[in-house]
């Protein structure tokens, strides 16, 4: 039995003591349990919300991003090996958003899914198609070559979470129909059993990505092979991602 997992993308918001009230805001709303929850700050609130969160163990901090080096002259960029410094245990790998407008590719992916394990970290690696791939019906093919990329820098399968984010949905208030989505899902693990064996794959968690919010997610979480959500703008709201947290649950 997989184990629900919501993640919640701040992206590019919240001051400090914004991210800390947050963070302090769903620690206390919910029910440990059940529900793996993750929250990913920017960059700069990560310490400080790793330190807030001391005492909230059922509350996971993740990265939104990560170089593929541990070191060296990369000016901007964060290593693994000081995320998991700061307090980090997951990292988000290949978000849509970095993948349109920051040129990230599959083999880029990669290499960071490469760092994030040799640190320790769990990567989520997301995957999906834009709208003009969907409606050319080049849906399975873009997300299955984006699989193929990220199981290339797998030493085991379920030392993973893959998210399937399709990226017209993305804070465009529009969502995957639930059978469509679970669709994607299932293609997913079929592709993964291809590359680690069927029993492996019934374990990886592969979670929906693109406007969850509480009123689509239970239809979204009651599908066979959706395991929980990666959540942008509806995490930025304590009551709104304590709802999606009681739907997985």
């Amino acid at each position: 039995m997989r184990r629900p997992l919501v993640a919640g993308n701040w992206k590019l918001h919240n001051t400090v003591r914004d991210s800390v009230a947050l963070a302090q805001a769903i620690a206390s709303g919910m029910t440990p349990g059940e529900v793996d929850v993750v929250i990913a700050p920017v960059f700069t609130s990560l310490a400080t919300v790793a330190s807030c969160l001391s005492e909230a163990p059922h509350v996971s901090l993740a990265a939104q991003d990560v170089h593929w080096d541990d070191k060296g002259a990369f000016t901007g960029e964060v290593s693994a090996p000081l995320l998991r410094d700061v307090g980090c245990r997951y990292v988000i790998i290949g978000h849509s958003e970095r993948r349109q407008f920051f040129a990230e590719t599959d083999e880029r992916v990669r290499r960071k899914i490469d760092a994030a394990f040799r640190s320790e970290l769990i990567p989520i690696a997301c995957v999906g198609e834009t709208l003009e791939e969907r409606e050319a019906g080049k849906t399975f093919d873009v997300v299955l070559r984006q699989v193929d990329a990220i199981a290339k820098a797998l030493p085991q399968l379920d030392q993973i979470v893959i998210a399937y984010e399709p990226i017209w949905a993305i804070g465009t208030g529009r969502v995957a129909k639930a059978e469509d989505a679970q669709a994607v899902h299932a293609a997913i693990r079929e592709r993964l059993a291809v590359h680690g064996g069927a029993e492996t794959a019934s374990g990886v968690r592969v979670l929906y990505g693109g406007s969850v919010k509480a009123d689509n997610a239970k239809g979204l979480f009651a599908q066979a092979d959706i395991d929980g959500a990666l959540v942008g703008g509806a995490s930025l709201d304590a009551a709104s991602f304590l709802a999606i947290i009681e739907a997985a649950r």
